[in-house]
């Protein structure tokens, strides 16, 4: 399972149901788009720390950006950012969970709802 950025903000908001979430899950991973996401919403190099321990305790595996996931998410650009008002970010997460073939929880409905392809889970907090 992928987890978009958004469910390890719930987490950091002491969301129970996210906590519970991802440590209930077998397999962790994220797209390397959701780590910078992470690592660009800290104020210092303490909470640097803490997302790496974090994502390190929970053994996160972190999906490189490939050529086909390149390719992918500018293909959902073209289809969907007139349509759905999707952003380079959330297509690279979605490309992500497709190109390796798994399901994307998030609590964006909306942004990823489109891509007909896209197995997506929703989270309600």
């Amino acid at each position: 399972m992928i987890f978009d950025t958004d469910i390890f903000i719930w987490v950091q908001r002491k969301n129970e149901r996210a906590a519970d979430l991802i440590d209930k899950s077998i397999q962790r991973y994220l797209s390397i788009q959701s780590y910078m996401e992470l690592l660009q919403c800290a104020n210092n190099k303490s909470q640097h720390k803490y997302i790496k321990d974090f994502l390190n305790e929970y053994d996160f595996i972190v999906l490189p950006f490939t050529e086909n996931i390149g390719h992918r998410a500018s293909i959902y650009i073209e289809e969907y950012t007139l349509s759905s008002n999707l952003r380079a970010g959330d297509a690279i997460i979605a490309a992500s969970a497709v190109e390796h073939n798994m399901i994307l929880v998030s609590s964006n409905a909306k942004h990823f709802k489109p891509i007909k392809e896209l197995q997506l889970k929703i989270f309600k907090p």
